[in-house]
């Protein structure tokens, strides 16, 4: 515990109170250690629900308190069974859903443990990637442009470092930070010796040493006195809520129809009054919230499984109606193994060939040139990526870039770790989307000397002379014009490129990039990911539109879009950020050009930013993905926001909706298709829910009101429901959907969940079945029991069974009619056939055990009227694929 603010504190004071080191941080035992005294490094954001609250909020719905109000009544009035059946069916109902509940969070904790960030500390004396939850005080953290600041620290050296705590303090502008001690009662907002969890870096690095995790935060102190609000419900669940809302109006027309009818027929008040509520119930899907849930928790795990990790419910349905998708190129639709491919250098242009033991085959002449070891000088010390061997694997940290160079000069023969010793870093100038350069400052006995690298373009602008056979010289406008033209045409063949300077001087004040001398460029190959082809024509064929937007040079970019399909010869040219008018300039045929351009290149933020607005105002449902701090904006302004895994900064993953593991393309594909099949499972088993629910009310509406003289009771309505409602549903939500699922258009997010056509079909459902299972009555009295009286008890064991396996065999309705009934997804889902064996058993269990048989008023049949119940309920199943496969409904 630190008493005096460590703001007010020397850093090497500091370190030596915690027990730790700046420069070689904590040993992993010591880490260990301080995790078991400290705890994890969380914030306790909201109190878990125990399992107990959480149970009895399964009782808190108004139609379970309804239920209760007709159990009531009936031990009011002494019908003992009856209030112990209704009592049965709520406790087994709210377990069922407190099951689900359970499951569903259970789902989304593994969502939530798959997405967890890393720190970079030093431990053990070298660069470190750890879990966030594993950092502890006294680590000596690294942050740079991007990262999500994890822990309270103490800055003890810092390069251009400026940071955003606008999510902690207010403050709208990045902070600028620095190492100097502060003195006495310094606030908040002003500590800028102090990074803070919860914050993140805009511009620069730093190395600090944490004195603060988890709840001991400032971060942690807010959140332990701030009560958790409320969370908004998603737009799915505000759907649900206005369909339940339909439902309950239907519901209350046809339950008034069957109070008066019951009156008018003369039957005990109560009686119709306990039929009516237990309708009223039956009728209402309570559980379809929470099995909406877990069907969006159990697809998000899918497709976590296929390396994309969804973080928000509401993203899911957004998915389904995503119809562009703005994608970056390096890693998307790249590989992302950045290797050394070709150097230039005034001597001429050479490619290298690597070898199988993975080594590199680079000319004498060439390796023996100033030129390319001051080239390789630069490609370790201006870098913030490291290697390292541990237990025979290799670590890569940092950019993939930036390993790619580290790699390609360690092959050279290069040790790392001893060229940064020889070299130490004192400046550093960070890459930044604007400048497009980095550089670094170097001390070598009595001389400074300063690598660069960057952008061809905005390099060259910075040398004011080239180095030639060991010998700076003046370096012409012309010249500079040749090495472009030069370097466009490596572009073309798809290279990143990557020029070279460097300056010596005995000391320096000015800007480091200013003055430079011109030593080379590198061409990097990031070859093309060869399942991306494939891909865009799965995109195609569903209406949705691919869109490349990338920093890189034009050429490079067109390459990669011819190779990929993108753009054939005769497309459109590749737009170009500099052709790019601020988004309030823009005349309509400017807006025209840029919804027809499918590859952007040289691209600013800002004009991501209005590319994506554009987009949305032409009612366009945008997917973006990003990678970089300077691509957060991007991905939070889009409607999907979509951050790298691999290469992805902490703050483009933190704003995201969506986070690919694998930063495939192929994989935002799969996620679209995934969102697809869940909106589809969530309609299917809501609409046949909806037309079972139904099918119960028209049956015994039409029993009231025609005064049949057989009916349904309530306690085999509440049976029917508890049988054929839930574990079909559960079933359909987890169906894998049909291959014709990316063969249609995007759906509009802001269409309902049953819209009018599918009501009608909702409807259709309902009477048919409705039909068939008054029908199996009428049949089994005219064709078979025709000599003898009615029976009630037997009609009505017939529409009990009728009606019963008439739900069950409804499930495969719920499939396309475009695909063959037994190629179906539905036929194909073995979880429907799971859950139909097991409503068969139950059902069968009733009908043989005759404690349960009198509970449920069931008698035994005869062989015809099994036949003549089965033969009706298979009929409607008939007659509903008939319907569907011609049309008449979906």
């Amino acid at each position: 515990m630190l008493v005096q603010p460590p703001y007010t504190k020397d850093t090497a004071v500091l370190a030596a109170e915690m027990h730790s080191e700046v420069q070689c941080g904590l040993s992993s035992e010591e880490a260990d250690k301080l995790l078991q005294q400290h705890g994890q490094n969380t914030i306790q954001s909201e109190k878990q629900r125990s399992l107990l609250s959480m149970l009895l909020q399964q009782f808190a719905s108004p139609m379970v308190l309804l239920l209760l109000f007709a159990a009531g009544l009936s031990f009011f009035f002494k019908e003992w069974l009856d209030g112990t059946a209704i009592l049965a069916v709520v406790v087994i109902n709210a377990l069922i859903s407190f099951y689900m509940e359970l499951q569903a969070n259970r789902s989304m904790n593994a969502l939530k443990h798959m997405v967890s960030l890393s720190a970079k500390v030093i431990r053990d004396s070298s660069l470190q990637e750890v879990p966030s939850e594993n950092v502890v005080p006294g680590d000596v953290l690294y942050v740079e442009a991007g990262d999500m600041i994890l822990a309270d620290a103490r800055i003890f050296s810092s390069t251009q470092l400026e940071v955003d705590e606008s999510a902690l303090t207010g403050e709208s502008l990045p902070v600028t930070k620095d190492e100097a001690v502060l003195a006495g009662e310094v606030p908040l907002a002003e500590r800028v010796n102090m990074l803070f969890k919860g914050t993140f870096v805009t511009k620069g690095n730093a190395y600090a040493l944490v004195t603060g995790t988890g709840m001991g935060t400032e971060l942690g102190k807010i959140a332990s006195l701030v009560q958790q609000a409320e969370q908004a419900a998603t737009p799915l669940e505000k759907k649900l809520e206005q369909l339940s809302k339909k439902l309950i109006w239907i519901t209350v027309g046809l339950v008034i129809v069957i109070f008066f009818a019951g009156l008018a027929q003369g039957a005990e008040w109560v009686k119709v009054l306990e039929v009516s509520i237990a309708l009223a119930v039956a009728a209402i899907p309570e559980g379809l919230p929470i099995v909406a849930t877990l069907a969006l928790a159990q697809g998000m795990l899918r497709m976590a499984k296929h390396k994309v990790i969804v973080k928000r419910l509401a993203a899911v349905e957004t998915l389904g109606g995503t119809n562009v998708i703005c994608t970056d190129k390096t890693g998307t639709l790249t590989q992302n193994i950045i290797s050394v491919n070709t150097i230039l250098i005034p001597s001429g242009k050479t490619e290298v060939i690597y070898s199988p033991d993975g080594t590199v085959a680079v000319p004498k002449e060439v390796q023996n040139s100033v030129n390319y070891q001051k080239i390789v000088d630069a490609a370790i010390l201006c870098n913030t990526a490291n290697l390292e061997v541990k237990n025979n694997v290799l670590r890569e940290v940092g950019d993939p870039l930036e390993v790619g160079l580290l790699k390609f000069s360690t092959t050279e023969g290069k040790d790392v770790h001893q060229v940064r010793e020889k070299f130490p870093k004192t400046r550093e100038e960070a890459f930044t989307s604007e400048t497009k350069i980095m550089a670094t400052l170097h001390e070598n006995r009595s001389t400074s000397i300063v690598f660069a690298k960057g952008a061809v373009e905005e390099l060259l602008q910075k040398c004011t002379r080239i180095l030639l056979e060991g010998d700076p010289q003046d370096f012409s406008d012309s010249q500079k014009a040749a090495w472009i033209a030069q370097t466009e045409l490596l572009a073309s063949e798809g290279l990143r490129l990557l020029a070279f300077a460097y300056k010596e001087t005995p000391s320096l004040q000015e800007s480091l990039t200013q003055g430079l001398v011109f030593t080379g460029v590198l061409g990097l190959l990031d070859p093309p990911r060869l399942e991306v082809s494939a891909a865009l024509e799965e995109c195609k064929s569903a209406g949705i539109k691919v869109i490349m937007i990338t920093g890189d040079h034009p050429a490079t970019a067109r390459n990669i879009a011819l190779k990929l399909g993108f753009i054939g010869d005769n497309e459109l040219p590749i737009m170009h950020g500099k052709d790019m008018k601020d988004f309030a300039d823009l005349t309509n045929q400017d807006k025209k050009r840029w919804l027809e351009t499918v590859v952007f290149a040289r691209v600013t933020p800002k004009q991501k930013i209005d590319l994506i607005t554009l987009l949305q105002e032409n009612k366009y449902i945008v997917g973006m993905t990003g990678d970089g701090v300077n691509d957060a904006p991007a991905i939070k302004k889009a409607d999907i926001g979509i951050a790298m895994g691999l290469r992805g900064t902490q703050v483009a993953q933190e704003v995201s909706d969506m986070v690919l593991k694998d930063d495939s393309f192929t994989s935002i594909v799969v996620a679209i298709k995934q969102g697809r099949i869940i909106f589809e499972n969530i309609k299917k088993f809501v609409a046949y829910l909806l037309s079972c629910n139904l099918s119960e009310l028209f049956v015994v509406a039409f029993s009231s009101v025609l005064n049949l003289h057989f009916a349904l009771v309530p306690l085999q309505i509440l049976f029917i429901n508890l049988v054929t409602d839930v574990l079909p549903a559960l079933a359909l939500g987890v169906t894998e959907g049909n291959n014709l699922i990316m063969k249609n258009k995007p759906r509009n997010p802001d269409t309902p969940i049953i819209d009018n056509q599918q009501w009608k079909a909702i409807f259709t459902y309902a009477a048919v079945i409705t039909f068939c299972v008054l029908g199996a009555v009428f049949a089994s009295h005219y064709l078979y029991h025709q000599t003898e009286l009615w029976n009630p008890q037997l009609c009505n064991n017939i529409l009990f069974f009728t009606l019963v396996f008439s739900q069950l065999w409804h499930v495969f309705n719920m499939s396309s009619a475009q695909v063959a009934f037994f190629k179906s997804e539905v036929v194909k889902n073995k979880y429907v056939w799971y859950a139909l064996a097991v409503c068969i058993v139950l059902v069968s269990t009733v009908y043989f055990t005759q404690p349960l048989r009198d509970v449920l008023s069931i008698y035994t049949m005869s062989i015809m009227d099994w036949v003549i119940s089965l033969g009706f309920s298979f009929l409607s199943l008939l007659i509903i694929q008939v319907l569907k496969r011609t049309g008449v409904v979906l």
